[in-house]
């Protein structure tokens, strides 16, 4: 498939096609209907007597549905068709599609107008090949439904298509036989059923209740989540475009897992990651805290509820871990995967806590904060029991899962990441150096929550006292000294993983770095050989593995450039923060207003244009959030008890900007910032209540 796939997605159920509309195998595209981890469809193709169609065009109306505008293939130059047929598609937890025919010609025609469907139930894990299945498939029509089926022991799974009454069903497919009168349209609707079972043969979604939704329910959801968000008004108009897209995709990747289908979190991205992340989803959830704090809420208790309570190599679970990803796929069901789920990340605790700080500055919800107490402290012994593997007193890690486990556990977790400046790939245990600063955050953030809303100030004593040492310790261990800059990492024996990386940049929104270092740190960030001009780069040029074009060696990452703009606001460095937020909500504009998950790392002065990954995320959720975040930064927006504090620095190129409504415990407040050139000037500031 050499076009653009269309995708269109509710959460966790989604479909990808060409532009035809038609689901086909593609080695380079997951094509299908998906669902919790499986390939519901893997074949669902559209023709009339006998011929494919042509696309004359896709409206993606929403980001859940989509219509496909078709035509019988052109025989000509100069193609003349009198018959028009037209694909409306809409997901939810279902697939619903409408074909309607029209007939232009002045004489009847008679069609045969057919569907075909198959579906090998893939493990998404599986989908770039052609797999040979353990289980068993079956094919029946039963009660006007064709229904494709597979069961493997207990992991059964089902699509059941429902046709109206005209179609004629076969075991491949089915067929229509048309009429149509000159000038007559006909119309039919066909409903996928995605379906988990469980082991009596019951689908667990139809024992949730409230999970069901009609097409109405979710325009109705989408508009009340936009009505809900802050209103943007601002010169620049491509931000404005920016930030509506970045709220409908945050809409669209809410995810609810089937044990709590309340509870709407961010899943990482389409098409690989629709699922539960805990990084992913706490830090989108930090990203968007302003703007729609109810799933950094739904993020806390879910991750929560998860959180680790025993040893577990092969999923690498500890008490009081907050897991990586949680599949629902046969891989995780059989454990030829660990996801079920795999805790092999060593930031998502620490950052837990940070969120739960985070969240109840902004919205003062005690109850939540008191409700996740033991899950907090629990998160905290393990940052002191269990992430320190060297020793040392500095959070690390190393896979205890040989097999499918994860070699780098911190966000660069590809498997070349974190390496010496000459390119040297470091000893399996591993201390990156952001892991330090966010614990040191999580233990400066927890220690408030345990003096003001636990009622435990020896606690709260004794993790700042923690803190301090943390820091400490940490500015003289890490430091680089004939770079002047912090090292990628540290190894079992202490020598310094010496790579100049954006890695520093987290380290500044941590807080952890001494203010004799921050100026060394700003610089380094805003230097050729780290900032390309669209944005920070992964690795910087020049490192022995630095490739423009490497996964994490050189790519620049929007979500990364957002939390290192966060840093520096937090050190004071505003102009610098507004120079990052310019350049990539610049590099939206040639992505249509949607961030994908990396672009090349090349000079900005060498293209035109960001290069976008070759198999990057879109959506994704972090990079999503970034608009949302970069729009905090600019505005200086930060809660200050029950007030709203805001110190604007607008990138040059915008003249003013109002966001209008911020949600927070202060109730909703309007933030104005005006621009002029190089001088920043802040406007009115209202609170409405």
């Amino acid at each position: 498939m050499k076009e653009e796939p269309v995708r269109i997605l509710d959460g966790n159920t989604f479909v990808v096609s060409n532009d035809r509309g038609d689901v086909e195998f593609d080695p380079s595209v997951p094509t299908g209907l998906f669902s919790y981890d499986t390939r519901f469809l893997s074949t669902w193709t559209l023709s009339v007597n006998g011929e494919r169609l042509e696309s004359l065009a896709v409206d993606d109306l929403q980001y859940y549905e989509a219509k496909f505008f078709l035509s019988p293939e052109a025989e000509t130059l100069y193609p003349n068709s009198r018959i028009s047929i037209i694909r409306h598609r809409w997901v939810r937890q279902t697939m619903e599609e409408r074909l309607t025919i029209i007939n232009y010609d002045q004489m009847p025609v008679s069609l045969t107008v057919r569907v075909d469907a198959a579906s090998d139930f893939a493990d998404l894990f599986e989908v770039k090949e052609r797999v040979t299945k353990k289980g068993s498939t079956f094919t029946r029509i039963e009660d006007g439904a064709l229904i494709l089926g597979y069961r493997r022991g207990n992991f059964h799974r089902r699509t059941v298509i429902r046709p109206d009454p005209t179609a004629r069903l076969d075991e491949r497919g089915i067929t229509y036989n048309v009429t149509l009168g000159p000038q007559q349209t006909w119309v039919t609707e066909i409903l996928v059923e995605p379906r988990v079972l469980t082991r009596s043969g019951r689908d667990v979604r139809e024992q949730l209740e409230g999970l069901s939704v009609t097409r109405t329910q979710t325009d109705r959801d989408l508009d009340e989540w936009l009505n809900r968000a802050p209103r943007l008004r601002t010169s620049w108009q491509s931000l404005e475009g920016t930030y509506q897209r970045s709220l409908v995709d945050l809409a669209a990747l809410r995810f609810a897992p089937l044990t709590a289908p309340d509870q709407g979190l961010p899943a990482a991205g389409l098409p690989w990651f629709m699922s539960i992340f805990g990084r992913d989803s706490i830090l989108t959830s930090l990203q968007s805290l302003p703007f729609v704090p109810e799933l950094a809420a739904a993020t806390l208790g879910l991750l929560g509820t998860l959180q680790g309570s025993r040893l577990d190599d092969f999923r690498e679970e500890e008490p009081g871990k907050i897991l990586h990803e949680f599949r629902y796929g046969e891989s995780a069901a059989f454990e030829e995967q660990p996801h079920s789920p795999y805790f092999g990340s060593a930031d998502s605790t620490p950052l837990f806590l940070v969120l739960l700080d985070e969240y109840h500055l902004w919205t003062g919800d005690d109850d939540l904060v008191a409700s996740l107490e033991h899950r907090a402290r629990a998160a905290l012994r393990w940052i002191d029991e269990y992430a320190d593997l060297m020793g040392n007193r500095y959070v690390s890690y190393q896979r205890r899962n040989d097999q499918t486990g994860l070699a780098n556990q911190c966000w660069k977790d590809s498997w070349d990441s974190i390496s010496y400046r000459d390119g040297r790939l470091p000893g399996p245990a591993r201390a990156t150096c952001e892991l330090q600063g966010y614990a040191y955050d999580a233990k400066m953030r927890a220690a408030r929550l345990a003096r003001e809303i636990w009622g435990d100030v020896g606690f709260a004593q004794r993790l700042e006292r923690e803190a301090t040492d943390l820091k400490r310790r940490f500015n003289q261990d890490y430091w680089v000294e004939d770079g002047e800059y912090f090292a990628l990492a540290l190894e079992a024996d202490g020598s310094k993983v010496d790579a100049l990386s954006s890695n520093i940049g987290h380290l500044l929104w941590s807080g952890i770095v001494d203010a004799s270092r921050v100026q060394s740190i700003v610089d380094h960030l805003m230097s050729p050989r780290l900032y390309s001009g669209w944005g920070v780069r992964t690795l910087a040029a020049g490192e022995g593995r630095y490739n423009p074009v490497g996964y994490h060696v050189g790519t620049v990452w929007p979500f990364d450039n957002s939390f290192i703009a966060w840093g520096l606001r937090r050190y004071g460095y505003k102009e610098e923060a507004a120079r990052i937020a310019q350049g990539i909500l610049e590099s939206a504009e040639f992505f249509e207003g949607r961030l994908p998950e990396a672009f090349a790392g090349y000079d900005r002065e060498l293209t035109r244009y960001p290069v976008q990954y070759p198999t990057a995320c879109s959506p994704q959720a972090w990079s999503t959030g970034t608009p949302l975040l970069l729009l905090r930064t600019m505005l200086g927006l930060e809660p200050i008890g029950d007030h709203l504090a805001v110190d604007p620095a607008l990138p040059t190129n915008i003249g003013w900007v109002g966001l209008l409504d911020i949600p927070g415990r202060w109730g909703r407040f309007d933030a104005f910032a005006r621009g002029r050139g190089e001088s920043l000037v802040p406007v009115v500031s209202r609170f409405r209540g």
